[in-house]
């Protein structure tokens, strides 16, 4: 299946990702441990990525890895621009505008020079909080940028509660 073709099953299945990845909470430490866990993950992939932690406007995570560029760090702040707007993943965004059969450049009337609903940018949610901030991955195509925060998300959310 294209990025252009999105089942309904496909959204249902990154809310459920969203629903599951909630934290029991995030310190500056969490977002550190996340962060290096990320670098991990993309320095044994040998994944060509920048990765950017956020809490509210405030930055707590950078890094860019040898065959990223300043053009992903212009992703990032693209695509957590959606997360900041709509409260979901990027990646969800996005699917929810192809599964109505458009494009969020098409339909949502923002600038897409500022926003991207390209898969990558999940919320950081905090139980009985709700969205904080924001973990972000640029580099790859966008269902793995979006798989590999989740990946390195579920780990986090395991260590936590363990």
């Amino acid at each position: 299946m294209s990025d252009q073709e999105v089942s309904g099953q496909e959204v249902s299945d990154i809310e459920a990702q969203e629903a599951r990845l909630v934290l029991p909470r995030f310190t500056y430490e969490d977002a550190w441990t996340l962060g290096t866990l990320l670098v991990e993950m993309a320095r044994e992939r040998r994944a060509p990525v920048a990765i950017d932690i956020r809490r509210g406007p405030q930055q707590l995570f950078h890094c860019a890895l040898p065959g990223s560029s300043a053009d992903n760090d212009a992703w990032i702040d693209r695509k957590r621009r959606v997360v900041e707007r709509y409260g979901v993943s990027s990646f969800l965004v996005g699917a929810r505008f192809r599964a109505k059969g458009t494009t969020f450049e098409a339909s949502s009337r923002l600038d897409p020079d500022r926003y991207a609903a390209h898969g990558g940018a999940f919320p950081v949610a905090v139980e009985g909080v709700g969205v904080i901030g924001s973990v972000t991955v640029s580099g790859l195509p966008q269902a793995e940028d979006h798989a590999m925060v989740v990946e390195a998300l579920d780990r986090l959310l395991a260590s936590l509660s363990g």
